[in-house]
């Protein structure tokens, strides 16, 4: 590995590490901003694992605000330049607004016309320069609230990463160059994001599906039980979204929630957490 290499690991891994002491779960990242650990079930053809198997290599879902288990994962990846700063994970319930302005794009002229149009202002917040000229602009939701990724559909040039999705943290060098926090936002807090805006992040409600079979339950308990801290509320709003979309959510809430409380969550987050997931999913709760 080069010198420029072994810096820009060590000054990535510092930055990570300061990330995660203010509580943002966090991954190593390669040059070209994927995760920089590789899948340890690649080429597998069986159901897909988010962390169960407790290996590294499962891209957001390892993402931790352990300090441990983040030097763990750099150590496994030397050749990461950067890392990733997982969305709609507790403290903060992370919002990334992705204002790109590539392909003659202008995303901060159409941010500023959904806020006319709406009517919401975005407030002062960590903004973060992008190599490319764009910022992502870091926003915190409420906690019963799973915001999803998005790509161009507010507006082009204006990607979402919610629940499931990461940032590029500042510090982080990839092949196209450093990113870096804009001036006079490093010592900001993460802005909440205005209720209209929010609700445009929000997808329509999606109608249920036939009711699933008994196993597929069991699957979804299993999948939240064995979910790593950092991943609990995520891994609990994904299965809850699943059951009540194949017509077992009223009978898999009480399941959940004891899974949940199994993995640390309190009682009260998880059952938001499933509200939310039935109200996200077109069902009462």
């Amino acid at each position: 590995m080069a010198t420029t290499d072994r810096q820009a690991t060590t000054l990535a891994l510092a930055h990570a590490l300061s990330a995660a002491e203010h509580g943002l779960a966090v991954l190593p990242l390669s040059r070209t901003k994927l995760p920089a650990l590789r899948s340890p079930h690649h080429g597998d053809r069986g159901p897909v694992c988010h962390g169960a198997c407790g290996r590294l290599g499962h891209g957001v879902y390892d993402a931790s605000s352990d300090p441990a288990r983040v030097r763990a994962m750099f150590a496994a990846a030397p050749w990461a330049t950067g890392y990733g700063i997982a969305c709609g994970l507790p403290p903060y319930h992370l919002i990334g607004v992705d204002l790109d302005t590539k392909s003659g794009t202008d995303a901060p002229a159409a941010l500023r016309e959904l806020g006319l149009r709406h009517r919401f202002t975005v407030p002062r917040t960590v903004v973060v320069l992008t190599p490319s000229g764009g910022r992502h602009l870091w926003l915190t939701g409420p906690p019963d609230v799973v915001v999803p990724n998005s790509a161009g559909r507010l507006a082009p040039g204006i990607d979402i990463r919610g629940a499931g999705g990461y940032l590029v943290g500042p510090g982080s060098r990839t092949d196209h160059g450093l990113y870096s926090t804009a001036p006079g936002t490093a010592h900001l807090p993460p802005a909440a994001c205005p209720p209209a805006l929010l609700r445009l992040l929000l997808p329509p409600p999606r109608p249920a599906r036939h009711p699933a079979p008994a196993h597929t339950g069991h699957g979804l308990v299993h999948f939240v039980l064995t979910a790593h801290e950092g991943q609990r509320n995520t891994r609990l709003f994904w299965a809850a979204c699943r059951a009540y979309e194949n017509g077992i959510g009223p009978a898999l809430a009480t399941p959940l929630t004891e899974a949940a409380r199994h993995t640390g969550l309190p009682e009260h987050e998880a059952r938001a957490t499933i509200a939310s997931a039935a109200r996200m999913t077109g069902h009462r709760p």
